[in-house]
């Protein structure tokens, strides 16, 4: 009864375990580590979407959002990154908005920060879990600006929040989407995410293609 009124409610996994724990059962979902071979088959699905979605960047983040993969074109976003910012595990949150990190090269930083600060905020108190709401604490005191931002602060439009990133004497403009694992039975997979930026404008899918 238990399960089903958690997949019902569309209850995470690892929650569900939570219960089952609660009321005196065994956990009803594995959680293996990701370099498992029982997980190898959904490795490599991960690898192929991120190739795949080259040249255009994309990574893959665990639910406090450490790295786990990322392709080249991510790679690439990193230049002028401190060092201490890169050591595992890296938090892709913390570098996009650490003065040390992508924070001083994003043109719509107080936009952008407002969109990072409310996302992870919403999956905080969806979990409460006590690493999300350090690393809120952490990322609420970086400077910034406040957090909101202009939707109009972008020319492109106002139907996404942007990523303007400063490259030399370009800027190049991205929105991201979120793709998931459709029906995981394993806590680790269902809590990866795959984040894809897609060029926001001709200009910068210009500049990404001709790289």
């Amino acid at each position: 009864m238990l399960l089903r009124l958690a997949e019902e409610l569309e209850v995470p996994l690892r929650a569900r375990n939570e219960l089952l724990l609660a009321a005196g059962f065994a956990p009803a979902f594995q959680e293996r580590q990701l370099d498992d071979a029982a997980l190898a088959e959904a490795r490599m699905a991960m690898e192929l979407v991120l190739e795949g979605h080259l040249p255009y960047p994309a990574l893959a983040v665990d639910r406090h959002w450490n790295l786990l993969t990322a392709n080249a074109a991510a790679h690439g976003l990193l230049d002028g990154v401190s060092p201490a910012l890169l050591v595992p595990p890296v938090n892709v949150l913390r570098v996009s908005l650490h003065p040390e990190g992508v924070a001083p090269r994003i043109v719509n930083l107080a936009q952008w920060r407002g969109h990072v600060l409310a996302r992870l905020r919403h999956q905080f108190e969806a979990t409460a879990d006590p690493m999300l709401s350090r690393l809120l604490a952490e990322l609420a005191a970086y400077p910034g600006g406040g957090e909101t931002g202009s939707a109009g602060a972008w020319a492109g439009g106002d139907y996404v929040v942007p990523l303007s990133l400063r490259a030399g004497d370009r800027v190049l403009s991205f929105f991201s989407t979120t793709t998931v694992f459709g029906t995981p039975l394993d806590v680790t997979l269902s809590e990866i995410a795959i984040e894809a930026f897609y060029p926001a404008d001709r200009a910068t899918a210009s500049a990404l293609l001709t790289r």
